[in-house]
């Protein structure tokens, strides 16, 4: 069974939902408004969920809110309408989609939470990276991240809301600056403190943790280091290819990398490197990372 870890669908109740809004975030049309952003002009086909379905290649996709629009951010009682709009609608999207919960990480909602991962058809729970990017980060959301270890799903780190940044920088700045230090800080963040709190949790770092673990030998220059492998971190590979995941392989080795895609914004990547590879990445690590046990 192929399983895509990360694509985003947005159902039509939330674009309405979006459309509605007169704050960040916000849709006009068919273009999206963030605080940190220029207005990205969104391609309607892409959230089309009968043409996603005829076209999905994978048997399982999991699609999640895109934690960019920074809805987890929003005050609970501006946030929370979106968040359950989400749960909502993306459950009753059906095969071959299955659904990242989201959660407030400005005012938790434990239970509330706990309740949704009761869902068979929830893989588990979607953070933003922001919001796990220190030790005093990891601490505040620990009711979160508690839930999903007590339910024995797993956390997806994902780019949290791109902070404002001059004008003229090229469209793609957020994707390669922003998103990608986050995701750096929030894994060197996991591994300081996050492990300890919560043993048995597996997670996993979206655009593999944006390369972090190849930092292992400044790390080490600088009085740090990596550490005995960590079998419950998981690294998905969308938008990176065969060089950036045959050096993450000689790191961390082939059994933490899962296949991901962040369609509709790229695709995933087989990077040809033997079948026995590529039935790790797209069907066994997968499947370990989501429910913790073999195919």
């Amino acid at each position: 069974m192929v399983i895509d870890c990360h694509q985003h669908l947005w159902p039509p109740r939330l674009v309405e939902a979006l459309r509605r809004r007169e704050a960040f975030p916000y849709l006009r049309g068919w273009t999206l408004h963030l605080a940190g952003e220029d207005p990205y002009e969104v391609n309607p086909a892409a959230h089309d969920v009968e043409l996603r379905r005829r076209r999905e290649p994978s048997d399982r996709a999991l699609i999640s809110l895109s934690s960019p629009l920074g809805i987890e951010r929003l005050p609970a009682h501006d946030g929370r309408e979106l968040i359950d709009i989400w749960h909502e609608s993306a459950l009753e999207l059906g095969e071959p989609f299955e659904v990242w919960a989201a959660a407030s990480v400005t005012e938790l909602d434990p239970d509330g939470l706990a309740k949704v991962l009761r869902e068979d058809r929830v893989a588990g729970l979607q953070l933003p990276a922001t919001a796990l990017a220190d030790p005093a980060g990891i601490a505040h959301v620990g009711p979160l991240l508690a839930e999903a270890e007590r339910a024995g799903k797993p956390v997806l780190v994902h780019p949290g809301p791109a902070p404002a940044s001059d004008p003229g920088l090229p469209a793609w700045w957020p994707a390669l600056v922003p998103y990608v230090s986050q995701l750096h800080q929030s894994w060197l963040a996991w591994h300081v403190c996050g492990r300890p709190l919560h043993p048995q949790l597996r997670i996993g770092f979206v655009a593999l943790a944006g390369l972090a673990p190849l930092h292992h030998e400044r790390l080490a220059a600088r009085g740090g280091a990596l550490g005995a492998l960590d079998t419950g971190v998981f690294y998905e590979t969308s938008s990176y290819g065969t060089r950036a995941i045959d050096a993450m392989v000689r790191v961390v080795g082939v059994d933490p990398l899962v296949s991901g895609s962040d369609r509709p914004y790229a695709e995933a990547v087989d990077p040809d490197l033997g079948a026995a590879f590529t039935h790790a990445l797209f069907r066994a690590n997968p499947h370990r990372f989501l429910t913790g046990g073999l195919p």
